[in-house]
């Protein structure tokens, strides 16, 4: 299936609940293994294909580095070719993150309307090796697709219910479903900084310093600051 038509059915497969399906074969009509989208620099995941999509960009928020953090769009897509040999001396933590994930080659597009950026769609390959012209153009449209999705989309119940909203428990629910990913990362943030009397910049860096050291995952970190508060 080639993008366009996955373009064209977009719509239909999100009220059809086949968010997986549908990102996994754009992924695939572009080249990729995975894609995902972040909003606010990496702040927030909302939209991804499979968990090494989602484990890349978590690795990038948690190491606040990374090409999704700081692409530069002079040129569309940042493309990233072999982290290997590209991204060690830049992005040497998030290189290795990357590589324990098998990951390769990265590839980020701007999710933008106008003239204004408000978030990343980012690829990824097991192999190195550059886009191909029409891989990177296919993948501007997407990105310009998911925006006018993310724009549009409004939580109701039934999405609320779906991602895990209604009990109060973040995290990514069904691959590709538009989720507020890092709900439970942004509480905690505020926990640790009334707790420690620093500012919410200060306090998002120890949580992700103490995710770091302990090997785990962000999300994971901040959910054990937060069942430590009374119940």
């Amino acid at each position: 299936m080639s993008v366009q038509e996955l373009l064209v059915g977009l719509e239909q497969a999100v009220d059809a609940d086949e968010h997986r399906i549908w990102a996994v074969r754009c992924a695939h009509a572009l080249g990729l293994e995975g894609i995902a989208v972040s909003l606010r620099w990496g702040a927030e995941l909302v939209w991804f294909s499979n968990d090494v999509s989602a484990r890349l960009e978590d690795a990038q928020f948690t190491l606040g580095q990374g090409p999704g953090l700081s692409a530069d769009f002079g040129v569309v897509p940042s493309q990233v070719a072999d982290l290997q040999t590209a991204a060690g001396g830049r992005w040497p933590q998030f290189a290795t993150e990357a590589g324990a994930l098998g990951v390769r080659a990265v590839f980020v597009w701007p999710v933008r309307s106008g003239a204004a950026w408000f978030g990343t769609l980012t690829g990824y390959r097991t192999t190195p090796g550059p886009l191909t012209p029409r891989q990177a153009a296919d993948g501007l449209l997407v990105a310009d697709a998911l925006t006018g999705r993310l724009l549009a989309w409004q939580p109701d119940a039934r999405e609320s219910e779906r991602s895990g909203a209604a009990e109060g428990v973040d995290g990514p629910g069904e691959a590709g479903v538009v989720d507020l990913h890092r709900v439970e990362v942004h509480q905690a943030t505020g926990v640790l900084s009334v707790r420690l009397g620093v500012p919410m910049d200060e306090a998002l860096v120890r949580l992700r310093a103490q995710a770091f050291a302990s090997g785990r995952p962000l999300t994971e970190a901040a959910r054990e600051i937060l069942s430590e508060l009374p119940q």
